[in-house]
């Protein structure tokens, strides 16, 4: 038998028996717990009062966490260039030449140049934020453990753009950016006419019209729920399976059972999810200002 079969089926007798052991000390029959609620582990409560309505939480942590950790991670490589790269500076490469050619695939050369800096700081924003997300933090204030004496926050894995105000406000930057291009390309009125497709007229511009209208402002909607929705439901299962089910049934075996899908749809976000969402984030943005420039 071969060293991975022997692991795999490891593994598989280790899971039986814990199946075992779980339904025979704490059985099979499980109770509703009306105390428990998944979601709460997600509202923000304030830390710290700055100002005005301004308060400190874990979400606002989370952003400048990963606003430190994007500037800090840019800076470290182009201070260290060099011409046989390690391995986070290929990294950090092959991010500018896949934004790079975002930028020009949608742009003309002097918009690509001018945008560039914003799709690339968007997609690696997006991306450091969201694996950020994957990093199991004590930042669950509303649930502690004693350690030592002292009350310390449970660990959770929580994403900023698990708050819905983090992708609402990213989205409004890029619609607020490809309208002022598109103004700036064609004026005002130009710009409102380059929404609709040329030859349209007669009857079917006054059905399409308002139809461009509409959807020109929904982009800001689809931006954030798609990056919102995906992050968080994502979060949400791995919670679930993780054992957030079994404790909401009061069925600890259930928690065991699950565990393997949380720890398979853990793997499956950090590795894919994370990345995929903000490549479609920036990408939708290079092609939202290239739209806004060009005529249908």
């Amino acid at each position: 038998m071969s060293r991975r079969r022997k692991i795999v089926w490891s593994l598989l007798g280790i899971y039986v028996v814990g199946f075992v052991v779980f339904a025979v000390v704490y059985g099979v029959k499980g109770h509703k717990n009306e105390q428990f609620s998944i979601i709460d582990a997600y509202h923000l409560e304030s830390w710290a009062h700055l100002f005005g309505p301004v308060n400190f939480d874990k979400g606002a942590l989370y952003v400048l966490l990963a606003g430190f950790i994007t500037v800090g991670v840019m800076l470290y490589v182009a201070l260290r260039m060099e011409r046989r790269p390690g391995r986070l500076q290929v990294m950090v490469e092959w991010f500018y030449d896949l934004t790079s050619r975002m930028a020009s695939e949608n742009l003309d050369e002097r918009r690509a140049r001018r945008w560039f800096p914003f799709i690339c700081t968007l997609f690696v924003f997006i991306l450091v934020t969201n694996l950020l997300g994957y990093i199991p933090l004590p930042v669950n204030t509303a649930q502690t453990f004693r350690l030592f004496g002292t009350n310390i926050p449970s660990f959770q894995i929580y994403a900023a753009d698990t708050n819905v105000a983090v992708p609402l406000l990213l989205a409004l930057f890029v619609f607020i950016s490809y309208n002022v291009e598109g103004v700036r390309a064609h004026g005002f009125f130009g710009y409102i006419k380059s929404l609709v497709p040329q030859g349209v007229g007669g009857a079917m511009l006054l059905l399409l019209y308002p139809l461009e209208i509409v959807s020109n402002f929904l982009r800001l909607l689809s931006l954030t729920i798609r990056l919102w929705a995906n992050l968080l439901a994502g979060h949400l299962l791995i919670d679930f399976m993780a054992g957030a089910l079994a404790v909401l049934l009061g069925l600890q075996v259930l928690g065991w059972f699950t565990l393997p899908i949380g720890v398979l749809i853990y793997l499956f976000e950090a590795s894919l999810i994370a990345g995929l969402q903000a490549f479609i984030f920036a990408i939708l943005t290079a092609i939202y200002l290239g739209g806004a420039v060009g005529r249908h």
